[in-house]
């Protein structure tokens, strides 16, 4: 489907119609002159540009309330445990029902950190979205398995050659513990000469980087400006424990960050993300859920309410993330870190559109949409999904939900009992 029309949407407050053309945004207006192959009446749903999850690990849904009330050290050994039981089928299914959960809320593309990326494109492409995904190095530091990773990591990216337009390549290193210097370098190194965004783990405990500074002598952040490896194409996950001096480096090489509320809160890894300062600095912040096993959905809708609440609170401050900058932490800024046109319904941007049903009690009175729709709306509310100009859901109808939930829930079972986990049947 190349042409499509929504009509009657509502924008900024008024009433307009929404041109679409070969995946991207040709007219806002009155736009009675296209013809279209389909038409959307919005009769009145509000518009609103499509989410974008900078920090996920997405087969991780089938690990969904495994491991519970552990901390990071802890919940780490264990589902790495489960980890060695992953295959194919279960990469698919985990990553399409990540999928399906993320369309259900209205994420359009999603940065992803996870095992065989070749088989999540896959289910990334029979879903429809965008994504970013990473090859995962994770050394811990023995010069076999770095051999072994800088090969595999090479061959990725030339098989990511046929990804198709949908899925994008990226160098992910877990963390400054669990990779070698070398490692780091090295992956450095790929992703300057390729010219390809890395994503890493950093500053995500205290005790991370309190042996961080016993190793080194320096915090994570210090760590790898050493090595070179900060700027703006650094997709940094969570940047929680941070001193003056680290938010100073994040800003002045204008790194992204990633800002996982939910996560941090449930492992209790802490809760004082230092928006004012990241943002004041030039860091581009930008949101993420992190993966389900650690914050047991891909909700970035709920992930907005709570960074904007926890912020508000630990400030004793209620004007600090207000509704604007919020709405851009989720949708402009990460499509700036991932170097996507989209994030704004304007002509020339990529058609990543949702449509927002606010005929529902949460939205009455709406004296204002937005308040409403972080802080008393629901993710059900999001009605429509179109990613690159395809319409993905109508009616909150996704094609082959059924199998998908069915499916990934086969492939959970099979996982689990391989790790010796067996699931309760009611």
């Amino acid at each position: 489907m190349d042409r499509l029309l929504i009509k009657n949407a509502v924008l900024d407050g008024r009433r307009t119609d929404i041109y679409v053309e070969n995946g991207k945004i040709v007219s806002v207006g009155n736009c009675t002159q296209f013809e279209a192959d389909k038409t959307i009446d919005a009769n009145g749903m509000r518009a609103l540009p499509g989410f974008v999850n900078m920090h996920t690990h997405a087969a991780m849904t089938l690990m969904r309330g495994v491991e519970e009330d552990l901390p990071l050290a802890a919940w780490l050994k264990r589902i790495w445990k489960i980890e060695e039981s992953l295959d194919e089928e279960s990469i698919y299914w985990g990553t399409r029902l990540a999928c399906l959960e993320m369309l259900k809320s209205g994420t359009t593309a999603f940065n992803d950190q996870y095992w065989m990326p070749d088989v999540a494109v896959k289910a990334v492409n029979d879903s429809g979205l965008r994504s970013w995904n990473s090859y995962v190095c994770m050394d811990h530091g023995s010069p076999e398995r770095a051999a072994r990773e800088r090969d595999e990591l090479e061959q990725t990216y030339e098989k990511s050659r046929e990804w198709g337009p949908m899925c994008s390549f990226t160098v992910g290193c877990h963390s400054t513990y669990e990779v070698s210097r070398e490692m780091l370098e090295w992956c450095r190194d790929f992703a300057v000469k390729y010219g390809l965004k890395l994503h890493i783990h950093v500053s995500e405990t205290r005790a991370e980087v309190e042996n961080c500074r016993s190793r080194y002598g320096m915090s994570p952040v210090k760590y790898l400006d050493s090595l070179g490896m900060l700027g703006p194409h650094l997709i940094a996950a969570h940047t929680l424990w941070l001193d003056e001096e680290d938010v100073e480096l994040l800003g002045k090489h204008h790194v992204n960050v990633v800002h996982n509320i939910n996560s941090n809160l449930k492992i209790a890894s802490g809760y004082r993300f230092l928006y004012n300062e990241l943002a004041a600095a030039g860091a581009n912040v930008t949101l993420g859920t992190d993966g389900c096993a650690s914050s047991n959905n891909l909700d970035m809708l709920e992930a907005m309410k709570t960074a904007a609440m926890v912020q508000k609170a630990w400030r004793a401050d209620p004007k600090v993330m207000p509704l604007n900058e919020l709405l851009d932490i989720a949708t402009i800024n990460g499509a700036k870190a991932l170097g996507l046109e989209s994030g704004r319904i304007e002509a020339g941007k990529q058609a990543d559109i949702l449509l927002v049903n606010v005929r529902k009690s949460t939205f009455v009175p709406e004296i204002n949409f937005l308040s409403n729709f972080v802080y008393s709306g629901h993710s059900d509310a999001i009605d429509t999904v179109i990613c690159a100009g395809r319409v993905l859901m109508e009616g909150r109808r996704v094609k082959d939900e059924d199998e998908i939930l069915d499916s990934a829930g086969k492939a959970a079972r099979v996982l689990l009992e391989k790790s010796g986990i067996v699931l309760k049947t009611y």
